[in-house]
Formats: structure tokens, sequence, C-alpha cells
């Protein structure tokens, strides 16, 4: 069952080494962001699943280890206490694993989960209801960006039709419309790059039943790049 969800942007320039001399552009972002996560602590979930575009799908353990070395920044991170084996956090998760660290999450077991960012919308459906399935008390950390096409520098260049669905995908995400969110188009999505499509899809299925409220806490499209935080109790 799931009881909360904080929805986050998951660009490696949200940690402030990797940033660097631009580290205060993203301030009110990493604020709002821990606004969100506050949400989710306040909920008393038995369990703290974390969701993350990734190019393959992937269950990660607690103490899964990540790093922003690719980044050219010497900074590793791990997934909740511990030190699990196997493979290296994706990007996104390694976001959200610093963002754990950063707020002191520590007391509720968490998991980390990669969602093919192609994954047909269906297939994102029947994520979200196996995550909320079980008796336990469950909270998402949502992680993912809007389109990567709001101006001429953004790396999808400026496309014209990126702002409304990021205004959609805003409108959706801050009144917890479950039904807008399954509606996103998928191939849209794709060609605006945007990462957060199938984790928020993925949301939805798992937020069915929950009867959740939604507030949108940040909204803007620093570097052409849709960033959303939202937080549902």
């Amino acid at each position: 069952m799931l009881v909360a969800a904080a929805v986050c942007p998951c660009p490696p320039l949200l940690v402030p080494e990797v940033a660097a001399g631009a580290a205060h552009e993203l301030d009110p972002a990493r604020a709002a962001c821990a606004e969100a996560l506050g949400v989710l602590a306040d909920a008393r979930p038995d369990r703290l699943v974390v969701l993350g575009p990734a190019e393959d799908g992937g269950h990660y353990p607690q103490g899964s280890r990540g790093s922003f070395r690719g980044f050219g920044v010497d900074l590793d991170v791990t997934l909740g206490p511990g030190d699990a084996p196997g493979p290296e956090l994706p990007a996104s998760l390694a976001v959200a694993a610093w963002l754990l660290t950063r707020t002191g999450w520590r007391d509720v077991p968490v998991e980390g989960a990669a969602v093919d960012a192609g994954l047909p919308a269906e297939q994102c459906a029947g994520v979200g209801a196996e995550i909320a399935g079980g008796s336990d008390r469950i909270a998402l950390l949502v992680m993912g960006d809007g389109s990567a096409s709001r101006s001429l520098k953004a790396p999808g260049y400026l496309d014209e039709r990126a702002a409304p669905f990021d205004a959609w995908a805003a409108r959706a995400l801050g009144t917890a419309d479950l039904a807008a969110l399954a509606a996103l188009d998928t191939g849209l999505a794709r060609e605006l790059k945007a990462s957060g499509r199938a984790p928020w899809q993925v949301l939805a299925a798992a937020a069915e039943g929950a009867s959740l409220e939604g507030t949108l806490l940040y909204d803007e499209a620093p570097y052409g790049v849709g960033y959303l935080v939202a937080a549902w109790n």
C-alpha cells in the first residue's frame, strides 16, 4: 500500500560537487527535494522504494553503491546504510542516494529499482501495481526529469512541444492526477528526452486506490530541462 511519494529531478548537477561553481543555481531545487523527502519521512513507511530511469531495468538492494566519478568528481554514495555487492547504481539512483544521505534518511529500509526509460505505459502499470501490491506501507521516491528541449541550448535543442508537455506533467504531479500521468505520450516523451515519463507512470499505477493528494513544490527549466518536484501524501 502506497502511503506517500516524492518526485524529484535526477540531474547529477543537483550534487554541488558536480555543479561546482554553478551549484547555487539549483539551491531552490535542492530545497524543494528536501521538503518532499520530509513528507516521506512524516508518513512513517515500512519501506522506501526509489525509482529512477536508466537504460535498463534492474533491482538494487540497500547498500548498493554509486559514484559520480564519471562526471569528474571523486564522490561515492550508498543507497542507505550497508555495503551490498552488485552492479553500480545508475546515475538517477546515485542522485537519489545523495539526496537521502543529505537529508539523513537511515531508519527505514530502502531499495532501488531502475526503470527502463523506454518501458511501455502498460508495463509501467504492471511494475507500479507490483510495488504497491503487498501489505507493507510503502513510500516512493521517484526520480526523473521533464523534457530536455526547452531552450536553444538544451540537450535536445528547442522544441515547441516541450513546454506544453512539461506543463501537463506539472499539473498531473501537482494534483496527483493518475489518469493524466498514465496518458503521457510515450513517443513524445522519447522525442523530448523526458526521462521521468516511465517512473511517473509507475507511480501513477502504484497510487491507484491510495487516495493521495499532491503538491507541486518546484517547476522550473534551468539549462532548458524541465525539473519538477512534487510531494504526495
